[in-house]
């Protein structure tokens, strides 16, 4: 069981990093001409991330497009930076935590024995 949490956290962590990964690129190409804002739908990508190891990114339809073509919103942005940052810290904590319990039985087992 606790094998199946470690993985499930190991991918949550690993689209929480593709989803970094493209908002600093976007962050990044603010200043480009034609650059389109990409992004990954979340919870389409974590629901099917058991059966799948790489997120789809994909254009964002709907954002204020500047005379260049550019249509990054830096708020967006920062907002989406805010949000995985918090995501990554809980899941952080909660590798940590499994990892502890997982210390714990092994400790356990040694005094036992």
């Amino acid at each position: 069981m606790l094998e199946n949490a470690g993985v499930g956290i190991e991918r949550y962590m690993n689209l929480l990093s593709a989803s970094q990964k493209l908002v600093s690129s976007n962050i990044a190409n603010v200043d480009t001409p034609g650059y389109k804002t990409k992004d990954i739908d979340f919870q389409s990508e974590l629901a099917s991330q058991f059966g799948s190891l790489e997120p789809t990114a994909r254009e964002v339809s709907g954002l204020k497009t500047k005379n260049d073509g550019n249509n990054v919103d830096m708020d967006r942005e920062s907002r989406r930076l805010s949000e995985n940052a918090l995501r990554f810290a809980v899941a952080t904590n909660l590798a940590h935590s499994e990892l502890q319990t997982l210390r714990s039985a092994i400790e356990e087992g040694k005094t036992s024995s």
